[in-house]
Order: C-alpha cells, then sequence, then structure tokens
C-alpha cells in the first residue's frame, strides 16, 4: 500500500478513514492479482469470467456472480474475514496509525519451494569486535555501545579488513551473506557505494534469521545501520530479551525461498525506509510474509523528526528522535 499516515491511532473516525483508503489502495495492499477496475476478476473467489467490478473512484464495489457487493470496509472486512466491528477498527488504523497492520485471512497454502542450487560463497574469517572497534563505531553511527555489543554477541556485527581499508561487516552464522562498511565510513572507490555486499552472497538471504528462531517477535528492517539500530532498541526496550532483529540487505530483494519458513509463525513488524523504494519493500516482504503465516505490521516513520529537525527516514533515525516524536512512538519494536 502506497499511503502510510501519522495521525495518533483513535482520532480517526470511519469516514475520515474512507476519505484517505480507497479500494484501489486495499487491493494493492492485500497483493491482489490483476488490477481494480470496472470489469475484473474477483480477488475473493475462483472468477475464470470477469465478474467483479470498482468504481473509477474506488470507493465501491460488486461481485456480478454472488451479488455481494459494499463501500471500502466492507471490502476490507471482506479480505480480512473480521467481524464488522473490528474491521472498522483495523481499518481506522491502517489509515491513521503508525503500526499498518498487514492481515489478510484468505491465504493460500503456502507450498514451499526451495531457491535454485547455489554454491556457497567464501566469507572471510572477520572477529569478533574488541572496545576500540566498538567504540569507533559507536562515534560513527552513534548508536549505544550496549546495543552493538548484542548485535556482536548474536553474531551479527563482526570486523576485519577489506582493500586495507577497516571495515565494520553484519554477517550471520549461515555464512551466505556478507556486507562490509568502511570505519572510517567513506565509499568504496571501486563501487562508488558506502555498503558492499561481498562478492559470492547470497544478497537475498536475510540476516539473523537463523539467530531469531528461538524468539517468537522479529524486528525485520532494511540494512546493516538499522540492523544496528534494532540491536540498539532490543537493549533498551527489552533488556536483550523478546524481539530479534533480521535485516534485508536491500531494498529489491525478495525474501530468499529457503529462509521464508523461518519466519512462519512469527510476530514480524517491518521497518522499510520512508522513500519509494521502501515503501515498495514493505508490500514485497509483506505478501512474502503473510503467505507463509506469519503476523505482520509495519512501522510508518511519516511525520517524526529527530533532534536536529530532519526527518526520520529509518530506524537508524529512529534512535535520534526528538522528544515530541519519542513521545508519539512510545515503544517501537513488536510487543
Amino acid at each position: 500500500m502506497h499511503k502510510l499516515y501519522s495521525s495518533p491511532p483513535g482520532q480517526l473516525t470511519i469516514s475520515d478513514a474512507k476519505a484517505r483508503i480507497n479500494i484501489h489502495d486495499l487491493w494493492n495492499h492485500f497483493g491482489f492479482e490483476g488490477e481494480a477496475k470496472a470489469n475484473c476478476c474477483s480477488p475473493f473467489r475462483d472468477d475464470n469470467r470477469p465478474s467483479f467490478s470498482v468504481n473509477a473512484d474506488g470507493t465501491l464495489w460488486f461481485d456480478f456472480g454472488t451479488r455481494d457487493g459494499g463501500d471500502t470496509v466492507d471490502f476490507f472486512q471482506r479480505a480480512t474475514g473480521l467481524s464488522k466491528k473490528d474491521a472498522c477498527l483495523k481499518f481506522i488504523q491502517l489509515a491513521g496509525g503508525r503500526i499498518i497492520p498487514w492481515v489478510q485471512a484468505d491465504r493460500r497454502k503456502f507450498q514451499h519451494q526451495q531457491a535454485e542450487p547455489k554454491p556457497k560463497p567464501s566469507i572471510p574469517n572477520f572477529r569478533k569486535g574488541i572496545a576500540p572497534d566498538i567504540q569507533q563505531l559507536v562515534s560513527l553511527r552513534q548508536i549505544s555501545r550496549e546495543g552493538l555489543e548484542l548485535a556482536s554477541e548474536r553474531g551479527l556485527l563482526w570486523f576485519g579488513r577489506l582493500k586495507d581499508c577497516p571495515v565494520w561487516v553484519v554477517a550471520d552464522s549461515a555464512r551466505v551473506n556478507a556486507q562490509a562498511r568502511r570505519m572510517d565510513g567513506q565509499l568504496w572507490e571501486h563501487i562508488g557505494a558506502k555498503a558492499w555486499t561481498l562478492p559470492g552472497s547470497w544478497a537475498s538471504w536475510p540476516i539473523g534469521i537463523n539467530e531469531s528462531q528461538p524468539f517468537q517477535k522479529i524486528a525485520l528492517c532494511e540494512g546493516g545501520p538499522d540492523l544496528l539500530a534494532a540491536c540498539h532498541l532490543v537493549y533498551h526496550e527489552f533488556m536483550e530479551a523478546q524481539c530479534s532483529p533480521v535485516a534485508m540487505l536491500g531494498a529489491t530483494q525478495r525474501i530468499h525461498a529457503d529462509a521464508l519458513p523461518l519466519f512462519a509463525g512469527k510476530r514480524v513488524r517491518i521497518f522499510g525506509h520512508d522513500d519509494d523504494a521502501g515503501r515498495a519493500a514493505v508490500e514485497r516482504w509483506a505478501r512474502q510474509l503473510v503467505s507463509v503465516g506469519a503476523e505482520v505490521d509495519a512501522f510508518s516513520f511519516a511525520g517524526l523528526r529527530r533532534e536536529d529537525g530532519k526527518p526520520v527516514k529509518d530506524l537508524n533515525d529512529a534512535i535520534l528522535m526528538d522528544a515530541e516524536s519519542y513521545n508519539q512512538t512510545g515503544r517501537i519494536l513488536p510487543v
């Protein structure tokens, strides 16, 4: 869904919510096939001959096969399988809340398909960080020492040298994906970017998914810096328990087919970047996760500000929020 709103929950009426979200938005939100238009196939049943209709404004729908129809909330209720009361509450939350629920009752049964065989990369033997490494990264990323130590203890943060540069690396026990950044914060000259995914890496493998298995709740974020920020929040919000950070290293990636079943039955909150690529990634990952039975929602950074007045664009920025924004959000990780 391309609309994320920052109004505090509970301040919108159902009419306000309808003004913000139409059936076209919901169609995209639930990942239904095709397009919501005057003559299309029903998203709710097998429909070999198009017999479903959505008006141009996206405010009304009708199924000529079942004679069912209604407005945007009725569409949302049918898509989720919720009661009318619960559908209204969730719909208002979707329109105005900071936590965007991703719900779909009519899921197709997930059948695991393994990814095409690919050789495991040869990831260098990076080392655990020592106190000077951690302190330098505290200064570079403005993330607490406790958060970085937690990332190191969970096997997600490593240190070493590449191309004669000291680096910090995000990787995990799977040893199939690793991304390196320079400790001086500068670009890698050979690629013109700060993040270098090491050659042969399975770029779509979510860092930390194996380590998350003992935990019921997952904070799924985008990129290495946000992974460290998530570890900071895990330490400070939950005192090292309850929730496990996992990172996709790139907004264009899909969750690797072999990793996807490891999210089954988990409660997952997605923290995509507040830009077009990030919002598209949230939609893509949410649809994948819902397909395996994960309980999914997404966090919106829209309208939040850092202490320096700049907008909060990602989870790394969120740990630098000003007092007003902090009061708006409260606890960020899933509970």
